[in-house]
């Protein structure tokens, strides 16, 4: 087939959407099918669009469905489209969602958020990352991973925040890697720096970089308020990196309800207590590792791509 991938991400963006979409062509080309990374829509003849962003895509997806109403569309949920902009600009969204004859989602429960109508569209692929050599961690300290863009969205400066709660004999150090979305954020970021002093924030770096972090890091914290399915913990899993993450629908729907490491979302006290129990108790520590490995089969790359098989062997 020809397909048209819209993501909002522009070309040599490091932004998540643009990684999927640059993922998801790789797996829809090696299943035999020509594909096309595109922002928009500008009437180009295609057997299938698959949007990312059931709001950011919208013009695209309506100009595809009205060009090609007979022909398949694809619409991805993203974690934005299911936690925010389907309350705050529910027409846009749920046309989107209503115009697609198939929807994506990336984590088990993102299906509660759509009307119960349009529950049956949902096919839910993990998003796969690719193993890493083998683990050293860090022994002289304990290295805390945070990854993501600084924005509303991440709750980014938290495992920061948590870190000041933490009891003097502690050898936790929180390192954040990801681009701010402001220069506020920017501001907010390098302010902590200055008065944290286990508090550092590296800025956006390449993913060679961070697949070299997953390589010595002891943990990964991922203190999201909102998440459509984060392949942050696709690459920590694989990479058998213990995760601790808010207890939302985002992360509960790919580690699972009785994942051990959540805290309550915002909470810095309670994560603070996490991080200590993952730093001070072997058994504990070892209990994430365990659980995480186990969720590895989810998310390899031939899974993904058995997702994507699968999906298009219903249009």
């Amino acid at each position: 087939m020809r397909i048209i991938l819209v993501t909002p991400a522009p070309p040599k963006s490091r932004a998540g959407n643009r990684a999927t979409a640059a993922r998801w062509a790789a797996i829809l080309t090696s299943l035999g099918h020509r594909v096309e990374i595109t922002t928009d829509f500008s009437g180009q003849d295609a057997d299938l669009m698959i949007a990312l962003h059931a709001w950011r895509s919208a013009t695209p997806i309506q100009q595809f469905a009205e060009a090609f109403p007979w022909r398949p569309l694809i619409v991805a949920i993203t974690g934005t489209d299911a936690y925010r902009f389907i309350h705050t600009h529910p027409d846009t969204t749920l046309q989107s969602i209503r115009l697609a004859s198939h929807l994506v989602g990336l984590h088990n429960l993102i299906g509660n958020t759509l009307p119960p109508d349009m529950r049956d569209k949902m096919h839910v692929i993990y998003q796969s990352a690719t193993p890493i050599t083998k683990r050293q961690p860090y022994k002289r300290y304990f290295h805390v991973s945070v990854m993501g863009h600084l924005r509303e969205e991440k709750d980014p400066l938290r495992p920061a925040l948590a870190a000041r709660h933490l009891p003097a004999s502690s050898r936790i150090k929180v390192h954040q890697y990801g681009k701010a979305h402001s220069d506020e954020w920017a501001e907010q970021a390098r302010a902590e720096m200055q008065t944290n002093p286990r508090y550092t924030w590296h800025d956006e770096i390449a993913h060679h970089r961070i697949r070299q972090v997953y390589q010595r890091t002891n943990l990964l914290v991922l203190p999201s308020r909102m998440e459509g399915g984060a392949n942050v913990i696709s690459e920590a899993v694989v990479a058998g990196v213990p995760v601790i993450a808010s207890d939302i629908e985002g992360s509960i729907g790919l580690l699972g309800e009785d994942y051990p490491g959540y805290y309550p979302v915002e909470n810095e006290q309670a994560l603070a207590d996490r991080l200590q129990k993952a730093e001070t108790d072997s058994t504990f520590y070892k209990e994430l590792e365990q659980a995480c490995i186990a969720k590895q089969p989810l998310f390899t790359p031939e899974n993904e791509s058995r997702g994507w098989r699968n999906l298009l062997s219903k249009l």
